[in-house]
């Protein structure tokens, strides 16, 4: 049964850090682009853009999103660990 309630407990928690996940992974990629590159993050659509730089935004974008997703998930589960004392997808 506490098992059950752990999983019931991450579900929002889970929704909250997925959000949280995407608005930060977001500010963390605008600035590391605008600090590299000089100007700001390329659209796909961007006719002045070129298709290198494109997918190079795309790629950076993608694993900083995934990095920061992961980082959250798992402190998300630790903290879900640590207040109910089981992981939450046991």
């Amino acid at each position: 049964m506490t098992k059950q309630i752990s999983k019931a407990n991450y579900k929002p928690v889970g929704i909250v850090l997925g959000l949280a996940a995407g608005t930060l992974s977001g500010m963390v990629f605008q600035r590391i682009w605008s600090m590299t590159m000089h100007s700001a993050a390329p659209h796909p659509i961007d006719e002045e853009r070129g298709w290198g730089e494109i997918l190079l935004a795309a790629a950076l974008q993608g694993a900083i999103v995934a990095m920061i997703r992961a980082s959250i998930d798992r402190a998300g589960a630790t903290g879900v660990k640590k207040f109910t004392g089981h992981w939450p997808h046991d």
